[in-house]
């Protein structure tokens, strides 16, 4: 059940925001919110129930782990927390890169060991994190929540279960105990409808109209000329972010719904000037807990903090977020080469001592570029087909044109420019997505974002009009709605 499917806008959704306010006001809140987690068990069941003892499980093992941790002094709970890893990276570890770490034994030893070929549980990346962030913040004493329906719900929430945003328990579980916030607030449910019809648009408007042309120039086509190459590869970063930024939206207003804010996950990444501001406004969630969780228990590990070791580590960190998106080398050599720019951009600051600093225009076309170069990688199945992408993008030779584009410049020939003339991707395919560019490159860098519409956001006819033609715009569209991308991270 899609967030952009016709069962969850108009069945799903309407039905369980009218029983948890209904509940709660004729019986009680906390069993409005227990109708909460039932409705998120239910959302997570409907894609596969197979795997809802699964999440039941990890919510179960955790709360009782962490109940022994406060029962116990800090300094003896050191047992409990490697296990409480292992017990939830074995997990992660399991569905997602078994058949990865054994196809690349075999190949390593020569051996010729039967794959698992699991299917990887929805959210499995997503629930596993929050869940290690409370088994350390346990460990290290800073919470002690015992309140098993706030945890479920806190794992579970099904607005930001599948794909994030990635909260922290401290934004959550105080908002399920507060009281205010089992009434209906009409400012909270307008804004949050709002919310939802801009991610709706992004994901079924944008996103997935280009969808057809990343398939074509990934997937389908043996080679690419120039100008497909680089085309597809800009429909892809345009994709990516649509309908990542898109689903969060939708994650966002759906949760403020129930009076339950979520934290920002996308700020206007495109607009940076250096990779370091990227990642600060690029799936912002998922770079805190890379910062809190991964990057600084390893620099307190060290003897001694210097430059260079932490520079050496923010690598090794940005290489693993990378592995975290996926069981492929694609993903390994994505978050390689941007810890490797993050250190490039630290080394440049400290080199110049921040008083240089590079032309605004020029900098934004480094950081772009960079980023769009990167994402080939990310989308590719295999090193093999990023090659193909990246050879139509870079190297040297005649610039191949569709025929119909070759033919109406023949007449440079009498000049001695002449162009290769193939036809790969289909003439029509290509012109739409070539002209949808200029388009999407005014929304990322010209208009405001939905952070900053939503802080200008007023219950008036101007923005219900705005929010209704999103949603009719959307509605209309629904019936080629495809998956999130996230979905397979």
């Amino acid at each position: 059940m899609l967030f952009s499917s016709y069962e969850f806008l108009l069945v799903f959704l309407p039905i369980v925001v009218f029983l948890y306010f209904s509940i709660n006001h004729f019986i009680s809140f906390r069993s409005g919110k227990g109708t909460l987690l039932l409705a998120s068990l239910f959302f997570y069941g409907f894609w596969n129930i197979n795997y809802l003892p699964l999440i039941l499980g990890s919510i179960i093992v955790n709360f009782w782990l962490t109940g022994r941790m406060l029962k116990i002094p800090i300094e003896k709970r050191k047992a409990l927390l490697i296990f409480g890893l292992f017990f939830n990276l074995g997990l992660l570890g399991y569905f997602k890169y078994m058949d990865f770490f054994i196809t690349n034994f075999n190949q390593i030893a020569g051996q010729d060991l039967n794959l698992f070929h699991l299917m990887l549980p929805l959210g499995i990346s997503f629930f596993s994190l929050q869940q290690i962030t409370f088994v350390v913040d346990t460990y290290e004493g800073l919470t002690e929540e015992r309140d098993f329906l706030n945890y479920a719900l806190f794992v579970s929430f099904f607005p930001q279960l599948i794909a994030g945003p990635i909260v922290h328990h401290k934004e959550m579980l105080p908002l399920f105990d507060n009281e205010e916030n089992r009434f209906f607030d009409p400012k909270n449910f307008s804004l949050g409808i709002f919310i939802l019809a801009i991610g709706l648009f992004k994901k079924v408007f944008i996103a997935d109209s280009l969808s057809r042309m990343v398939s074509n120039g990934f997937d389908y086509a043996p080679k690419l000329t120039f100008f497909e190459a680089w085309t597809s590869s800009l429909c892809y970063t345009f994709q990516l972010y649509f309908d990542f930024s898109g689903y969060s939206d939708m994650a966002i207003g759906i949760a403020l719904l129930f009076n339950i804010t979520l934290p920002l996950n996308f700020n206007s990444p495109f607009k940076s000037l250096n990779i370091i501001d990227f990642w600060k406004c690029w799936h912002i969630t998922l770079s805190r807990f890379i910062t809190t969780y991964l990057y600084t228990p390893m620099v307190r590990s060290l003897n001694k903090i210097t430059f260079n070791k932490s520079m050496v580590i923010t690598l090794i960190a940005m290489t693993i977020a990378g592995l975290w998106h996926g069981a492929q080398w694609t993903f390994v050599l994505f978050g390689f080469l941007h810890g490797l720019a993050i250190v490039i951009n630290h080394y440049f600051k400290k080199a110049t001592k921040k008083k240089f600093k590079l032309n605004k225009y020029f900098a934004w076309f480094i950081t772009f570029n960079f980023v769009n170069i990167s994402f080939v990688f990310f989308r590719a199945t295999d090193i093999s087909q990023a090659i193909k992408v990246l050879r139509g993008m870079f190297v040297p030779g005649a610039i191949a044109l569709p025929y119909s584009l070759a033919g109406r410049l023949s007449f440079l020939k009498s000049f001695g420019i002449s162009f290769e003339q193939v036809n790969v991707m289909g003439t029509t395919l290509f012109y739409r997505s070539l002209l949808l560019l200029p388009f999407l490159f005014f929304i990322i860098l010209g208009s405001k974002n939905t952070k900053e519409l939503s802080e200008g956001f007023k219950a008036n006819k101007e923005f219900a009009f705005a929010t209704a033609a999103l949603f009719i715009l959307s509605l209309l569209q629904l019936n080629r709605v495809q998956e999130f991308l996230y979905f397979n991270f």
